[in-house]
């Protein structure tokens, strides 16, 4: 169940993170908003477990999941931008 939520809660963090920082070199389209929130809620997990917030079994929450995938947003930008130029 834990993997199934982080897929839920990465999609609407997805959504929101393409909100909060929008801009040309973003993802665009349903399955890439989607696969972004749910990387972002996995670097968020993964990064909460490694720096000791969260426990073995829990997964990052709504405003973590928010924050990974603004985190993954800024490296696809960066590699979008060095890729057009």
């Amino acid at each position: 169940m834990s993997i199934l939520w982080t897929i839920i809660i990465g999609f609407v963090a997805g959504i929101a993170a393409k909100f909060l920082m929008p801009g040309p070199n973003e993802p665009s389209g349903f399955i890439l908003t989607t696969i972004l929130g749910i990387v972002g809620a996995f670097v968020a997990t993964w990064l909460g477990q490694s720096l000791g917030w969260y426990g073995p079994g829990e997964g990052a929450g709504f405003i973590g999941a928010i924050v990974g995938a603004v985190i993954v947003l800024a490296v696809w930008g960066m590699i979008a931008k060095n890729r057009a130029a």
